[in-house]
């Protein structure tokens, strides 16, 4: 189990570090001055020229490249001189930070990942991120959620069914939610529930976790903002997640053993629950795991839609005002996120299914 987990993580790291590279080279060939988003576009050359040389703009491509690493890492190498690549951590920007080894001219830290702060808001991107990312991970496990549960039930009482009306209107709710883009979803699903409807529904258009009431009492917790944008942001795992349990369990209850089960006088229902779909779960949590990751990513429409205040809304509103360092943030967040849960999930489908060998 050890070599299986550390493989994945060597794995993992490699990926991750593409990604750092990619995002890294991408935003610094995009348009724009840094140092006159912050400023404003009547700033004068000496307060341009200062703010390039603090985030260091005004270094060979290859030399910023090494700091991104620099501070992404949480083990980071720094020199009291500013012409070296590395600069040496401040507690302003590296708080708190701890000295593991100190020679005469550098020193090797440990520290939390620093993503840089906001062109716009001047605050870090970590902080941005940390107040937005509850949201998002609480929409997206409550969208999963749904759709996990009612696509079983769905799933496996269509293969039970197979070939009946029954069977054949499932599969058309398949085919239309893995087809139906999630923008469009999301405004077809708002206008209709939360403007057509609204008297039956009483659900709201726009609203995040927390509103705030409008007769001066403060911030209150509204649940039901999260279930027009869940419902919309489920719409495409559930389609395919019936497919594939569907799929899954006919492809088991055709199998020898479970053949054996039935003739040794088991009840359907326990042949089906305990032998049929426990062995059909392999595909599906595969699945699962990439859709759920794929949620916390794809939910920047709906979140922008539903004015859902988590990573999406961030995301759109960096773009928005070209503030680079919330983007490269989100996206590397967003990546470390993926590869964490794609980890994960190969170490539960090594334990669910004996065929897998942890050591390859």
């Amino acid at each position: 189990m050890l070599t299986f987990i550390v493989r994945r993580l060597y794995y993992g790291f490699f990926v991750l570090l593409g990604v750092v590279a990619l995002v890294f080279f991408l935003f610094n060939i995009l348009p724009g001055d840094p140092a006159r988003m912050m400023l404003g576009q009547r700033a004068d050359m000496a307060s341009v020229d200062a703010i390039n040389e603090e985030l260091g703009l005004n270094k060979p491509a290859h030399l910023q490249f090494f700091r991104f690493l620099n501070d992404l890492s949480p083990l980071s190498l720094h020199s009291l001189s500013k012409e070296n690549m590395f600069w040496y951590a401040d507690s302003a920007k590296y708080s708190p930070f701890k000295t593991i080894l100190e020679t005469s001219d550098k020193t090797l830290i440990l520290k939390k990942p620093y993503l840089g702060r906001s062109y716009q808001s001047k605050r870090k991107v970590s902080e941005i991120l940390g107040q937005a990312f509850p949201n998002t991970m609480l929409l997206a496990t409550f969208s999963m959620g749904l759709a996990l549960i009612i696509s079983l039930v769905i799933g496996v009482a269509s293969a039970i069914k197979k070939d009946s009306f029954f069977d054949r209107a499932s599969l058309l709710i398949s085919v239309l939610g893995m087809s139906l883009p999630s923008f469009f979803a999301a405004i077809l699903i708002a206008w209709l529930f939360a403007y057509v409807w609204s008297d039956f529904t009483g659900l709201n258009m726009f609203g995040s976790l927390y509103t705030v009431d409008d007769f001066g009492r403060g911030e209150y917790l509204d649940i039901k903002n999260i279930i027009l944008p869940a419902i919309t942001l489920g719409i495409r795992p559930l389609g395919v997640i019936i497919e594939l349990t569907r799929s899954s369990v006919l492809d088991v209850l055709s199998q020898d053993y479970i053949r054996t089960a039935r003739s040794k006088g088991l009840s359907e229902r326990r042949v089906i629950w305990r032998h049929g779909l426990r062995n059909a779960l392999n595909p599906i949590v595969t699945t699962v795991s990439g859709w759920f990751a794929s949620l916390m990513a794809g939910a920047v429409f709906v979140e922008y839609i539903f004015d859902w205040k988590g990573i999406g809304v961030v995301i759109v509103d960096a773009l928005e005002k070209y503030d680079f360092p919330v983007v490269m943030g989100s996206v590397l967040f967003i990546a470390i996120l993926l590869v964490i849960i794609n980890i994960f999930v190969d170490i539960i489908y090594a334990l669910l299914d004996p065929r897998v060998k942890l050591n390859e």
